[in-house]
């Protein structure tokens, strides 16, 4: 099945080639979960601050279990300091 996946910021290094946008649509397999995908990108787990899908935020406690389905986005960031 096809999603689409986000990287942000420090994450974006993590995005396959031809990447567009920071973003791109990569297949995955069913049942595959959120933290299946940004661990096959090798993302570090701490750097995957806010993690949201379809546009709600995804608490790290619910990534190893929340399945994608087809379509969705998947969108990440890493930890932002600012002032």
């Amino acid at each position: 099945m096809q999603i689409m996946l986000k990287l942000y910021a420090g994450l974006t290094p993590f995005l396959p080639a031809g990447a567009v946008n920071n973003q791109i649509a990569i297949e995955v397999a069913e049942n595959t979960t959120i933290n299946t995908v940004l661990d096959a990108r090798g993302c570090p787990r701490k750097m995957c601050h806010l993690v949201m899908q379809n546009g709600f935020h995804v608490p790290p406690g619910e990534r190893d279990a929340r399945v994608l389905k087809e379509g969705d986005a998947l969108a990440a960031w890493p930890p932002i300091a600012g002032g």
